[in-house]
């Protein structure tokens, strides 16, 4: 979990999920034995997957994205597969490269590549985690065992906090909305092992039975920990009721994507009237806060409700709560038979994903969370080097300067807003590629064949880094993502676009590939991540990233007229069934990808004016605007498996891939013209949205 800005509206541009495929290039081999599947980035027009016999005026994704399915088919062990997948799959190899390297170089105690070597060899030794067993996390299920009455709970729960395990709620810190130079403390809900409150509380039959299989996986976690069935059953029972009493107060996700709701400040004194259950100044310290006076209280209402719900239920269960709820965060450093069952309930059954992951394929990605700007700087001095910095940071000014335009020329916001909206952009700060300076890990210990140690003492790690900015000036070159992540985001409150190094190759940015193409992809991912500054939650933040409203009155209720439009649009559309998008929870990506696509397209159409480039010819038989816009819908090809769609929709702010590919194109009018489609055409809807 990333810790800062519990509350905040950072919005990334996808969702990190990897799934491996077979492709037709190839790219370096790891120096070991690994991946069966070599991977290579794809190319930025990528023919091949395109069903040339679609009509592209009636579903533009079956067009572009066609054959993708076929050329990409699902193995086993991923629940879905994409553009992003493919080039994280590329990125895990060469991380895995550097890992074994590493692994193998036995350098000296305490350097980088001692720490990364050590850290993923030691996840990788599974004949010595087998071997521990239940006893490397016996020292922490004695302190939950040795839980005499609920005073004891203040010490036990800052204990899981310093170890990340989120059981009840989550603590951090974030930069404070109303002054943006200023890092604050932060306590948030938490404590859910499904993925959010609707799981808990809906209805329908599906939900009911994802509630089954969840009680039957604690039961088995249970088993596996040594308790007889029937006492098993009891205790799952008695943790699911107590999860679904913090789920009933829980904000819904809706209701968090609006920053106001998420920030309440509050003195410890009061905080600590609403939970007296808890000694709250003496929890703070012990969880490794730095003196404070006060702290944002993200959801009151929960914590209200918390005091009453932590009375009512027995020690016992908020006992077998804890150990159930530390064991499965760690389950990845257990024997198999924890990883196995962790796997069953929260891959095979709720995501639909039929196999598990193969191990060394998570130990990286362990590693990169873990050591990431460690690793990130190994991957970056082999794989992004060259002018990819600076050609990039040229197309981002390139969008940037269509947003001004875009600003100039709109007629329904007042010249007072617009003079505000200018002066944000003015000052959006680009980062690009990896960090300026590079974190420091040196206070964190990782030791040979501890899989389990250096876990947690990576976990420790971490919450300390954090809660030791709470007071101090924010950092405003930190990052939030590694360099390797294929990705990019948008943060309100540094009012910053970020786009690692990870994505800025092919098929994003593709050096072989036409100025169309490029704009398409990493074009409309820069315009997209731009965007996030100006929807409906970025909007609300000024330049400086102050949770200020700069809007006129008239000017909002355009703004939302618009939006709303973009809601109902998305919510008739139905994603997997009969369940369809969820419109308000989608709004701020469905705004920007609709804003990104905009930017690019004006973006290369000033290019293209000043290099006088004929737009009508055709080049290997798409014009140029063709190829933008294929471009822009080979970002979203995919292969899914319809749980995992539906899991999705549930939970994710994104929209479904075929939708988020085609209903931005429904919304440009220039794309129809650009394929001689006719009004009145699925492609050609008679009423459009536009916000940006």
């Amino acid at each position: 979990m990333k810790r800062r800005r519990l509350g905040a509206a950072a919005a990334a541009l996808y969702l990190a999920l990897a799934l491996p495929v077979a492709l037709r290039a190839q790219g370096p081999k790891p120096a070991a034995a690994g991946p069966a599947t070599v991977y290579a980035p794809l190319p930025g027009l990528d023919r091949s997957a395109m069903d040339s016999a679609a009509n592209p005026c009636i579903d533009f994704y079956q067009y572009a994205c066609g054959n993708f399915s076929k050329l990409h088919p699902l193995p086993p062990d991923r629940p879905y597969f994409d553009e992003f997948t493919n080039l994280r799959e590329y990125n895990t190899q060469v991380l895995h490269a550097i890992l074994l390297q590493a692994s193998a170089a036995h350098a000296a105690q305490g350097s980088d590549e001692q720490k990364i070597g050590d850290y993923y060899a030691s996840c990788m030794d599974t004949a010595a985690i087998e071997k521990k067993g239940l006893a490397v996390l016996q020292p922490e299920l004695d302190e939950i065992a040795a839980l005499k009455s609920k005073a004891g709970l203040t010490t036990l729960l800052a204990r899981m906090q310093r170890l990340e395990v989120g059981a009840v709620f989550e603590i951090g810190s974030q930069q404070d909305f109303k002054d943006a130079n200023k890092e604050i403390a932060v306590v948030d809900q938490g404590g859910l092992g499904l993925p959010e409150k609707g799981y808990y509380l809906r209805s329908d039959s599906k939900s009911v039975q994802t509630r089954q299989e969840y009680v039957q996986h604690l039961v088995n976690v249970l088993k596996l920990m040594g308790e007889p069935s029937n006492k098993a059953a009891d205790d799952a029972a008695a943790v699911m009721a107590f999860e679904t009493s913090l789920a009933k107060v829980s904000m819904s996700a809706v209701e968090r994507r609006q920053p106001s709701n998420t920030y309440h400040m509050m003195t410890v004194s009061e905080l600590a009237a609403e939970l007296p259950v808890l000694n709250v100044a003496q929890f703070l310290t012990e969880s490794g806060f730095p003196p404070v006076t006060e702290l944002n209280v993200s959801s009151p209402e929960f914590f209200k409700a918390l005091e009453g719900t932590l009375q009512q239920t027995d020690l016992g269960t908020l006992k077998t709560y804890l150990r159930i709820r530390l064991v499965d965060s760690e389950s990845m450093r257990l024997p198999k038979a924890f990883d196995d069952e962790h796997f069953n309930f929260y891959g095979r059954q709720l995501q639909g994903t039929l196999q598990q992951q193969p191990r060394y394929k998570r130990c990286v990605a362990s590693t990169d969370s873990a050591l990431g700007e460690v690793l990130g700087k190994s991957y970056v001095a082999q794989y992004f080097a060259g002018d990819s910095k600076a050609k990039t940071l040229q197309l981002v000014n390139q969008i940037e300067g269509a947003m001004r335009q875009d600003l100039n020329q709109i007629t329904w916001m007042s010249p007072k807003t617009k003079a505000k909206a200018e002066q944000k952009l003015s000052l959006v700060t680009n980062k690009i590629g990896y960090p300026a300076k590079w974190r420091n890990y040196s206070k964190l210990t990782i030791s040979p064949g501890d899989a389990m140690g250096n876990s947690l003492r990576a976990r420790e790690f971490d919450l300390a880094y954090e809660l030791n900015k709470i007071g101090k000036p924010v950092d405003r070159s930190e990052w939030e993502m590694t360099p390797p992540s294929v990705n990019a985001y948008y943060d309100p409150s540094m009012n910053n676009v970020n786009f690692p190094a990870g994505i800025l190759q092919p098929p994003f940015y593709d050096r072989s590939a036409s100025a169309a193409t490029n704009f398409g992809h990493i074009g409309s991912v820069v315009g997209h991540e731009l965007t996030h500054g100006f929807d409906d939650q970025g909007r609300q933040f000024d330049g400086h990233g102050n949770l200020v409203d700069w809007w006129t009155a008239s000017d909002a209720k355009h703004f939302e007229q618009r939006t709303s439009c973009l809601v109902k649009q998305y919510g008739d559309l139905t994603a997997v069934d009969n369940l369809h998008v969820n419109g308000k929870l989608t709004l701020g990506e469905n705004t920007a990808d609709n804003g990104g696509l905009r930017l690019a397209f004006m973006a290369f159409m000033a290019q293209a004016a000043a290099d006088h480039t004929n737009l009508q010819q055709k080049s290997d038989g798409f014009t140029p605007l063709q190829r933008l816009f294929l471009g822009w819908a080979q970002n979203w090809c995919a292969s899914t498996r319809p749980a995992f769609v539906r899991y999705l929709v549930q939970t994710d702010p994104h929209s479904p891939d075929r939708i988020r590919a085609n209903a931005v194109l429904m919304n440009m009018p220039e794309f129809g013209q650009a394929f001689g489609c006719k009004k009145g055409e699925p492609m050609v809807p008679a009423k459009i949205c536009r916000v940006w």
